[in-house]
């Protein structure tokens, strides 16, 4: 994993410098996630990881996959992946990408585990105070986990906010044990 890192580190920073200069960072988040989609395919993974598939044909099959509405730039950082039999660390590509947009939008994505649907007011209630205890702008899904019980489970980045019944039950068993 650490490898593939490093690997799609100076991709996904390429990527990211060109879209901020198209100023379509959007854009560039839905190719990537695009080619993440992709080259999550078994199938098409092997092909485009096999020594024996001329490049020229791992291009077309990927571009042909990908779309007609990728712009030149797209198109061309996808067939340096190819030459460069990089197409395997699409998915670290398309993860750090997201980071650095995430960074220069200053906002965060937040993942929200709840044992039960969240209305719209309440899930407000939580992008307004995470948006006041991080400083960012916030960007919320939601998760349905009936193994939490009741309470919720707040993932941004490395952080956890585990408000979850769950966790309580385990930390009060924990205790009286």
């Amino acid at each position: 994993m650490a490898e593939a890192t490093t690997i799609a580190r100076p991709y996904a920073q390429a990527a990211f410098d060109q879209a901020q200069k198209q100023g379509d960072l959007k854009g560039w988040s839905g190719v990537l996630e695009s080619l993440k989609s992709i080259m999550g395919n078994a199938e098409v993974l092997a092909l485009a990881s096999s020594p024996k598939m001329p490049v020229a044909t791992i291009e077309s099959l990927v571009l042909s996959l990908a779309g007609t509405s990728l712009t030149q730039h797209q198109q061309n950082f996808i067939r340096i992946l190819a030459d460069g039999h990089r197409l395997s660390v699409a998915s670290e590509i398309s993860e750090m990408y997201e980071l650095l947009r995430a960074e220069a939008e200053k906002s965060v994505d937040v993942t929200v585990s709840s044992a039960f649907d969240l209305s719209d007011a309440q899930q407000q209630k939580i992008v307004a105070a995470l948006k006041v205890r991080m400083g960012r702008e916030i960007r919320l899904s939601c998760k349905l986990d009936k193994t939490l019980v009741g309470g919720i489970v707040i993932r941004a980045g490395d952080k956890v906010i585990d408000g979850s019944a769950r966790t309580r039950l385990s930390d009060l068993t924990n205790a009286l044990a």
